[in-house]
């Protein structure tokens, strides 16, 4: 790991390189969901990352997909442009728990598919590194996206948005914020034309997405607040097949027009707020449902997870708990969910919770939790993390986080038995559950120093992290039926343990009063028990980006550069080789320009120099593509 690590200094050095900065780099005040309640990032222990609403414009980012491809230790595969998978320090999909305003974004059931998850209304998205099961539960356990979507602010505004390339994007907002409370709506049309992912020159397969969002908070007295919120989401697209008996990249992703599905998504929440005590003391109560139903035509899927949660904060300084420094907090929630897939069985969870927040005059901040889940399906678990920061008179800042996080089995592999159609002269496969299989458990660690570069002109943050997971679940290989041509598979808890360790790293710097650069790299080590490579976990990940204002001040221009290698993945045809993908590099450009004080125009071209890719084996990524929008502000 040593040559690796060498290699990270080396970007490293060269991006602090002596470049004339005349203006000091300054961090924002950001709180973000870090723990039970919002935490401010310079004072977090933890490992994260924010991507802001003026970020995403800027980098002309149109899907929270291509947003998580430029963060440190976050790998974003796709197999099709209906199926985007995140992975985050080496963990599996389903251990990072995607969130949006805080509702889980999956049924409560295995991992959220981005898909056509679109930025348009987002304020910003948050990035999690780590075990996060004690604020949130099952599938934390190797970091938290949470996702925010825009709402009333101060007075009123409304913004209509669209855009033109490879299909189209329509986005409206309105927002009315009184002395009282507010309320705002947004909607999105997104229609992708999309791409021929089996790479071989056939049809595309396209996207259509509605989504609707609505949020609402009342003051009703000068101590309780009611806030509602509620996100819609219908989705239709067209995908392909696979040829089990394929014998090479070509020959495995079946171009098939006449095959569509559909996807829903429906997330709610309804909470009430009591301030006490001169709001030393809160309480809240809140509700959240949220509902995913994917119809594949042959069959459908319906996932559904209610959560009703209680939360109380106490100021142990005396002062209010929003600006606390001393601050404990009590966490009750009692979760259920189900799937229609297997309507005979659910899982019921009664969760208890305590954390502490303590920040300290001479720069110490600290972070402490603890969880007990109590499971209906499974043994209970108990999970704790703890996150230290200290910053020096320099600027200099170490922090470092240590904890443990617990993901339970879907419903597909405790109880799934899939029996597809057998065709003649295909290989198919059979799944059937394991109802004995036991929860995955996370153990980790990370320390690291954030550095202000170049006389406070940049900073730059370097973390290493090490995790060890137990009981990974994987898929076995049970028999052959020759009858049918049909390979049989069931799960099973791996004996021994996985393996992740890795270096990330994260830059910002202003190198002049006009020009921003960026930059983030990931090395990582993921290993499965018997010392082989994970698949689809790149071990170098590199984004470089720059940011030119220019037009007289009336916009900018950014460039950003992603290379990825060290990428394995299983070739599910053959011998199923696990082999390495070729390294990937690609290059985006976009530049926006403020045709007046409230309209602006802006345009996009990724993947600027058509280079072929891919982050599975048979399935291809997007070639070059080019899009340009009009955004007015009222």
């Amino acid at each position: 790991m040593t040559r690796q690590i060498l290699w990270a200094t080396t970007a490293l050095v060269a991006f602090a390189s002596p470049l004339a900065a005349q203006d000091a780099f300054e961090l924002d005040e950001i709180f973000v969901s870090g723990a039970l309640t919002p935490t401010d990032t310079t004072r977090l222990g933890r490992a994260v990352t924010v991507v802001t609403a003026e970020e995403i414009a800027t980098r002309g980012l149109t899907s929270v997909q291509e947003v998580l491809r430029a963060l440190p230790g976050v790998s974003v595969s796709s197999a099709g442009s209906s199926l985007t998978q995140v992975r985050m320090r080496g963990g599996e999909a389903n251990h990072v728990l995607v969130l949006i305003d805080g509702v889980q974004a999956a049924g409560g059931d295995g991992e959220y598919t981005f898909s056509a998850l679109e930025t348009a209304n987002i304020e910003r998205v948050e990035v999690l590194r780590g075990p996060q099961s004690v604020a949130f539960g099952s599938g934390a356990s190797a970091g938290v996206i949470n996702i925010i979507t825009r709402n009333s602010t101060g007075g009123s505004r409304a913004e209509v948005a669209a855009r033109v390339g490879n299909g189209y994007e329509v986005s409206i907002f309105a927002a009315e914020r009184g002395e009282q409370g507010g309320l705002s709506f947004g909607a999105v049309r997104s229609v992708d034309n999309g791409y021929d992912y089996s790479g071989d020159g056939g049809e595309k397969d396209y996207t259509n997405r509605l989504t609707y969002t609505f949020d609402a908070d009342y003051q009703v007295t000068d101590s309780l607040t009611l806030e509602f919120s509620l996100r819609n989401s219908a989705e239709d697209y067209a995908l392909d097949g696979s040829n089990g008996s394929a014998t090479s990249a070509e020959e495995y992703v079946v171009d098939d027009p006449d095959t569509t599905a559909r996807r829903t998504e429906l997330l709610a929440r309804l909470a009430a707020r009591l301030d006490m005590m001169d709001g030393r003391m809160t309480h809240e109560l809140a509700y959240e449902y949220t509902e995913n139903e994917r119809d594949l035509g042959f069959f459908a899927t319906l996932t559904e997870a209610t959560v009703l949660d209680y939360q109380m904060d106490f100021a142990l300084d005396g002062l209010d708990t929003d600006s606390a420094d001393q601050l404990a907090t009590l966490y009750i929630s009692a979760e259920s969910d189900r799937s229609s897939s297997n309507p005979d069985y659910g899982r019921d969870t009664v969760s208890y919770a305590v954390e502490y927040k303590g920040s300290y005059a001479n720069g110490l901040d600290v972070q402490a939790g603890m969880r007990f889940d109590d499971n209906t399906q499974f043994a209970d678990s108990t999970v704790w993390n703890t996150a230290l920061s200290y910053t020096f008179a320099s600027g200099i800042r170490l922090h470092g986080s240590a904890g443990t996080g617990v993901v339970y089995p879907s419903y597909f592999e405790l109880y799934d038995n899939y029996f597809p159609s057998f065709t003649p002269g295909t290989s198919n496969s059979q799944y059937n559950g394991n109802p004995d299989l036991t929860p995955e458990r996370n153990r980790s660690f990370d320390i690291g120093i954030e550095i202000p570069v170049m006389g406070g002109a940049g900073l730059v943050d370097i973390t290493y992290f090490n995790e060890v997971l137990q009981d990974e679940i994987q898929t076995e290989f049970v028999s052959y039926d020759g009858g049918t041509d049909t390979q049989i598979y069931t799960f099973s808890n791996q004996e021994g343990e996985s393996t992740r360790e890795g270096v990330e790293i994260a830059g910002e710097l202003a190198a002049s009063d006009r020009l921003d650069l960026r930059l983030s790299y990931t090395y990582l080590d993921a290993r499965n028990p018997d010392g082989s490579v994970e698949i689809r976990r790149p071990k170098h990940e590199l984004s470089l980006g720059a940011t030119l204002d220019t037009f007289g001040g009336r916009g900018d221009v950014s460039a950003d550069l992603r290379h990825v290698s060290g990428n394995f993945d299983t070739q599910f045809w053959g011998s199923y080789e696990t082999l390495e993908l070729p390294a990937i590099t690609t290059v985006d450009i976009a530049a926006r320009y403020d045709l007046t004080d409230t309209v602006s125009l802006d345009a996009q071209i990724t993947n600027l120099f058509d280079n072929t890719n891919s982050d599975t084996w048979g399935y291809a990524n997007r070639g070059r593509e080019v899009s340009v929008g009009l955004k007015a502000r009222f």
